[in-house]
């Protein structure tokens, strides 16, 4: 145990903090979110502000890997994480001289995406640099178990210090977590800059960009790994836009119920992440990630298809998120293995972009289907018929009669994948 916090040492300065950061950080948005909704009570510019961190995400985050692979990465981390401080303290200094508005915000909140999106590829490098190949897996586990922690405690800390004090302190607490990160990155942790190739020094910022692409078609299992969970993302954003409608009409439902289920998600994934930290080494790691996400698909969608019950809403929600850590270490290690050391920031971001662009899209086809397709096939269909007696009847049977059609989507990617990636051998 010694040896291994010896070895991880500047690991776990860095994730920790980082994490504090994170969270800070999670706690402000949602924050903002709740003080917007509040001042407007609109839905639709309360969503405009995940719309606004999430656009430079997708669009941006190729050439965020060229500038990540090109600068040095301890340099780019500290720099993009000052300009996401200095956003938060715009919106503290507006909202002291009553001047906050919602397209403040808008703009503000994109600056703070765009940061993230050329941050998080230099971060995944640092994380590499600083690892030894043998801890891995139990990293990967950590950093999930750090993500899940900020799921479950961003919107309960958040809510109760935004009730309490207002927006003001969950800025302030945002900045004191940027502090310390910012410090804790400056003097205690030491990333070695790699030499840079003559040829790379030649290359151009697009040609920069393009290599990645490029380093990603010749590494056929990694492309056809990120496409599946393009996939998955496609179905699981779906859900997303689904439950609201699910839960929040039934006679058993409610928010207060919604935000139960919702929270069940974090709870499962803190699990799965101390699951991953303890197994070990996977036999076959494209089998595990094809049958976990399998395995979450063809649960969670059916549960919630099936039933109006709470309890297994939040178990089906359990069930369906508890696995994703583990497959999420597994591609982690794959990737870390398998794309050079001096590509990855260049490949984590094509593969940022590829893998979840699709969101968005499943986003909006799951909020269509159940609006303007499922919901009027419930309404018209006989009391007495087999979809009522399957979905029940009213409000909310749409959205299970949704959730039982992206369950078997969802098992439909999983097997279609499957097949192809039978086809593929890892070593490590």
């Amino acid at each position: 145990m010694k040896n291994t916090i010896k070895d991880l040492k500047t690991f776990l300065i860095l994730w920790s903090t980082q994490s504090l950061s994170q969270l800070g950080s999670a706690m402000t948005g949602f924050a903002l979110t709740l003080w917007l909704y509040e001042k407007t009570g609109s839905a639709l510019q309360t969503a405009l502000l995940a719309v606004c961190s999430y656009a430079p995400y997708v669009v941006m985050s190729i050439f965020a890997g060229a500038l990540s692979d090109r600068w040095d990465k301890k340099k780019v981390m500290l720099v993009c994480d000052t300009m996401a401080a200095c956003c938060s303290v715009a919106v503290l200094v507006l909202l002291k001289a009553d001047l906050l508005l919602p397209v403040h915000m808008y703009i503000l909140n994109a600056l703070t995406g765009l940061m993230n999106t050329v941050q998080q590829p230099a971060s995944d490098v640092a994380m590499t640099m600083i690892t030894p190949k043998e801890y891995y897996q139990k990293t990967s586990g950590l950093r999930s178990l750090s993500a899940s922690l900020v799921t479950i405690l961003n919107p309960i800390l958040a809510t109760a210090l935004y009730a309490l004090a207002g927006m003001d302190i969950v800025i302030y607490v945002d900045l004191t977590t940027f502090a310390i990160a910012f410090l804790s990155l400056l003097s205690g942790v030491k990333l070695s800059v790699p030499e840079k190739k003559e040829e790379a020094e030649k290359e151009s910022f697009l040609e920069t960009a393009r290599a990645g692409l490029v380093c990603l078609r010749k590494n056929e299992l990694v492309l056809v790994l990120i496409l599946f969970l393009a996939g998955v993302n496609f179905v699981a954003s779906a859900f997303d836009a689904v439950l609201p409608a699910l839960i929040l009409p039934r006679k058993n439902g409610g928010e207060a119920v919604l935000g139960m289920v919702t929270s069940c998600a974090g709870i499962a994934m803190f699990a799965g992440s101390l699951i991953v930290t303890v197994l070990p080494a996977p036999k076959n790691r494209i089998r595990v990630i094809y049958l976990t996400m399998l395995f979450s698909l063809g649960t969670e969608n059916f549960i919630l298809a099936f039933t109006d019950w709470p309890v297994l809403w939040c178990v089906g929600q359990i069930i369906g998120w508890l696995l994703v850590p583990v497959m999420s270490a597994n591609l982690d290690v794959i990737l870390r293995t398998t794309i050079p050391l001096d590509m990855q920031g260049r490949v984590y971001s094509c593969r940022n972009t590829l893998q979840f662009f699709t969101i968005p899209i499943g986003l909006l086809f799951g909020g269509f289907m159940v609006d303007d397709m499922c919901e009027p096939a419930m309404a018209a269909a006989p009391a007495q018929g087999t979809l009522v007696r399957l979905f029940g009847a009213g409000k909310g049977s749409g959205a299970a009669l949704m959730m039982f059609i992206l369950g078997v989507l969802g098992v439909g990617i999983c097997l279609g994948f499957g097949r192809v990636l039978r086809r593929y051998r890892y070593t490590e």
